[in-house]
């Protein structure tokens, strides 16, 4: 019989063996370059149309507005700059940008759902670290068969061939406290049936029920303590409740960061329209009158009157051509990068490269529209002029106060500090005080019969359990400490030299804020004082082509000059031109001014909205509700003063300022040229 069931097994062995290590089929002939696996590969998974997010319809959009398109202009679509930001912030669940973070790094890009992500991370949310303070339940089960030969007598009851069935089944509940202290209770069934001689019962079920406390009185002890690093923790993995939540608040800040660039770059965008339909109008004016100067001369030339020449004629050709370049170019736009944030200053420097059709897809880029819906944008929203002037103290102290870069590195330094305190608990043995009370109760049934009177081994094991005739306890302490303490000391080092570094870049970063607010207030100026010098200068201009022009009217003054005439308009349009982008540099500047000092989302009446429970998002609102379409108010920055420093306007006296038509010049008609008036 053993031979038999010998011979059994090596076959079953035998069989496995060489069905394993079988990896083709008799007919497969194995490739040399492996070619039989590249087709799998380099086989690309592609999802199926039904595998896409829901909500993500699939519209063909139409063309972009184009100078191919001729003399057919979109209809406009006059926007405020405050609608601007409350479509943006209401169609942004990702933080957009203008540097096409989106396409290069998408990982990396904000989205609304960022702090409820961090909330909810299973390793180091804030749900992850009061986890760990739950009950937890475990409960086992196992059976066994058991038949051995036993070489001692006495330990197997009276027999040699031992036969046993035994079964275990044990359910505990166990929980944490704040103060480190771990409660457990446990109950424990075992059956144990055999063939030994020298047993009273031939089968006998114990059930123990136990009751441990175990009190950490160094390492791990105290709430200070299990709130940083949380209970079971060890050196270098500290992820408690006080450290989840700076992590959640870390994420809330950089969310509100990324926030104000939105809407930083909204502001950003929407000036750079606003500036390239006024240098788009200042080159339409000039191209236009060089175009009539052109056809002056021509007609002398043909007519064969005084002063016509060919050579000049040429001349005046080429400059209407040029300015019709210059035209074409403001219209369409090129290419180049814009107002950004982080392009010279952290709120933006004022480029004003592109044209209308390029800046205004950007804005509806940043808005989250539709690219191209054959309506086209047209600011509504005008710059303010008046001077206003910050209170350097009450500014200093709003960006080291609410800044949210300055914010968030506070926290990591805390953070740093409460990984310390905790480290430095690991430098103590850990030392437990254990208690456990347990009752038993052994019987031949586990419910089993009624004796009367009842003997204790007649019983069943649970009405002897009830019974608390047996009871047990155990009170002891428990030391185990590793022996010189290494990694501990190394965790102290570590946690010390984090502190030093977050120190230093906190030193660092208010350095550089009071930098930047240092330049975002001088730049105020500068755009201010550049402002009424870039007025005067196109009142100067104007003025040339004003007595020029005069000439025309009054038969006594004698004829314009052409040449001057032309340099006249040419200095107009660059006058015009230069003082627009001042008024615009003046809004970017104010704007930069509130990017630096923390406050630009309050003057922007844009407010987070934080969720109930770890499964919302931050949504952000304004004042004004949600976009509807309604008149908004004009955003002013006169109408929202800081509490802390009022803004003060310098009086009206004491500026040169322009006319109402001068600075409101009405907006951009695109009118095609008369065939017969181009050359």
């Amino acid at each position: 019989m053993q031979r038999k069931l010998m011979r059994i097994v090596g076959v079953l062995l035998a069989v496995f063996t060489v069905g394993g290590c079988l990896l083709h089929g008799p007919d497969v002939v194995f490739d040399a370059d492996l070619s039989h696996f590249q087709e799998y590969a380099e086989r690309v998974a592609f999802p199926q149309v039904s595998d896409l997010a829901a909500g993500h319809d699939a519209v063909m959009p139409g063309p972009p507005n184009s100078i191919a398109d001729g003399s057919e202009r979109p209809p406009p679509w006059d926007l405020t700059l405050e609608e601007a930001i409350t479509i943006a912030i209401t169609h942004s669940p990702v933080m957009r940008d203008l540097g096409g973070a989106i396409v290069r790094a998408p990982d990396t890009v904000p989205t609304i759902h960022g702090p409820a992500i961090q909330s909810s991370d299973p390793r180091q949310g804030m749900e992850a670290a009061l986890s760990a303070f739950d009950t937890s339940l475990a409960t086992r089960l196992f059976f066994e068969k058991n038949d051995r030969m036993v070489n001692n007598f006495f330990s197997s009851g009276g027999t040699q061939i031992l036969k046993q069935n035994y079964a275990t089944f044990e359910t505990e509940l166990k929980k944490h406290t704040a103060g480190g202290t771990q409660f457990s209770v446990r109950n424990r069934v075992e059956y144990n049936g055999n063939n030994a001689v020298e047993n009273l019962l031939p089968q006998a079920f114990d059930t123990i029920f136990e009751t441990e406390v175990r009190q950490p009185l160094l390492q791990g002890a105290g709430v200070a303590f299990n709130r940083i690093a949380g209970p079971n923790a060890v050196p270098g993995v500290i992820n408690g409740v006080m450290v989840a939540r700076l992590n959640t608040d870390v994420s809330v800040l950089e969310f509100k960061m990324a926030l104000r660039d939105l809407v930083s770059n909204v502001e950003n965008v929407y000036w750079d329209l606003y500036f390239a339909y006024r240098d788009l109008d200042a080159k339409i004016a000039a191209r236009n009158l060089s175009l009539d100067v052109l056809n002056r001369m021509e007609r002398r030339v043909r007519a064969g009157q005084t002063g016509g020449d060919p050579a000049r004629a040429a001349q005046f050709r080429e400059q209407y051509f040029r300015f019709q370049e210059q035209v074409q170019n403001a219209l369409t736009g090129r290419l180049l990068d814009g107002t950004t944030t982080f392009n010279g200053s952290s709120g933006g420097t004022f480029r004003g490269l592109g044209g209308v059709y390029v800046s205004e897809r950007r804005l509806r880029m940043m808005l989250g529209l539709d690219v191209n819906d054959r309506r086209l944008i047209r600011p509504a929203s005008t710059p303010w002029q008046g001077r206003i002037s910050f209170d350097w103290e009450s500014s200093l102290t709003d960006a080291m106060v609410l800044r949210s870069e300055v914010r968030r590195q506070r926290l990591r330094l805390r953070q740093r500090e409460l990984e310390l305190i905790a480290a430095k608990n690991f430098l103590l043995p850990q030392l437990d005080v254990i208690g456990r009370y347990r009752w038993r109760g052994l019987g031949h049934n586990l419910l089993g019969d009624f004796a009367s009177p009842p003997a204790p081994f007649d019983r069943s094991s649970l009405e002897n359990l009830f019974d608390g005739g047996f009871q047990e306890w155990q009170l002891g302490l428990e030391l185990t400490l590793p022996v010189g303490f290494r990694r501990a000391h190394a965790t102290v080092r570590n946690a010390q030299l984090r502190i030093a570094r977050e120190s230093a870049v906190l030193a660092e970063l208010e350095r550089r804020i009071l930098h930047d607010l240092s330049n975002a207030i001088s730049d105020l100026d500068r755009a201010n004082e550049i402002g009424k010098t870039a007025y005067n200068r196109r009142m100067a201009a104007k003025e040339q082509i004003d007595i020029l022009l005069l000439r025309e009217k009054f038969p006594t003054e004698s004829e314009p000059n052409l040449d001057q005439l032309i340099d006249a308009q040419r200095r107009f349009a660059d006058a015009d031109t230069q003082y627009h982008r001042a008024l615009a540099e003046h809004m970017i500047a104010l704007k930069n001014v509130h990017y630096e000092k923390g406050t630009l989302l309050d003057y922007c009446q844009v407010h987070l909205a934080e969720p109930s429970g770890i499964g919302g998002k931050y949504s952000p609102r304004t004042n004004n509700g949600w976009f509807s379409r309604k008149r908004f108010r004009d955003l002013d920055y006169r109408m929202f003063p800081a509490p802390s420093e009022p803004a003060e306007d310098v009086p009206e006296a004491t500026l040169l300022e322009p006319t109402p038509a001068e600075t409101n010049p009405p907006p951009v008609q695109f009118e095609t040229l008369p065939d017969n008036s181009t050359p």
